[in-house]
């Protein structure tokens, strides 16, 4: 029975992986961070700063706000705990903050907890492999009207892998409006829809000569991310030191 600490554990993906959870035999929460320290939790303590917990933990999830993640990097490897990063919007300093951190701990960092989305994109970078040059790659992505980023994490993470698997450089445009000219063959352009209660969806186009060719993913339910995120923690609860992420359990 693995013990979990949740943070952000009063936000949906909190309250979703704590039912998830409560229907497992093979993990639990036993604490939860939060900073509305909402009791309504009942099956477990909530402290408003993780230096506050007093449980002994196996794992930590965390669904909370960029801006924690120094704290709890640094409580992670004080207590030798490895950690599930699951929140979105970190920047390349915080990234390099999490990697550093790997070195003393496990560290599980995807910007997107589905399996599903993980096979999207091996399927793309294979997809740009053998297209190459050829076809010009476009991303949309499309989130409920509450999601404050844009674009996603999760098209970013699409971007960047089909990015490393190309021979030849390539640049991100997010917005064309502002630019009266034609598409450059090196751009990989990234759209964003916000709109009502759209969970996630995610499509990647290769534009050909008389061909397009579409990838596609579509997330009926954050369970699918919650299940990742639980999956991910007993995956990594008792891996050594060192950075992890989806492909290793795609």
């Amino acid at each position: 029975m693995k013990r979990i600490l949740l943070c952000g554990c009063c936000g949906k993906m909190g309250r979703v992986i704590t039912r998830l959870v409560g229907e497992r035999d093979d993990c639990l929460i036993v604490a939860g961070v939060d900073l509305q320290e909402d009791r309504e939790t009942g099956a477990f303590p909530v402290y408003s700063s993780v230096d506050h917990v007093e449980e002994t933990v196996d794992v930590i999830i965390d669904f909370s706000h960029p801006s924690l993640l120094s704290s709890l990097l640094a409580y992670a490897k004080e207590h030798r705990v490895p950690i599930v990063l699951c929140t979105t919007g970190y920047t390349a300093e915080q990234v390099e903050e999490l990697k550093e951190a790997s070195q003393q701990t496990a560290v599980f960092y995807s910007r997107n907890m589905s399996i599903g989305i993980n096979l999207l994109i091996e399927l793309s970078k294979k997809a740009a492999q053998v297209l190459g040059s050829d076809f010009d790659i476009e991303i949309v992505e499309e989130h409920h009207n509450q999601k404050i980023d844009a674009p996603s994490g999760t098209a970013l993470m699409i971007a960047d892998a089909i990015r490393d698997s190309l021979d030849s450089p390539v640049s991100y445009m997010y917005d064309r409006h502002s630019q009266r000219k034609k598409r450059e063959k090196n751009e990989i352009g990234i759209h964003s829809i916000r709109g009502g209660t759209i969970v996630g969806e995610h499509e990647v186009i290769f534009a050909g000569n008389n061909e397009v060719i579409r990838l596609s993913h579509s997330a009926q339910s954050k369970e699918v991310f919650a299940s990742g995120a639980v999956n991910a923690a007993l995956f990594l609860a008792e891996k050594p030191a060192g950075l992890y992420d989806m492909s290793a359990m795609v």
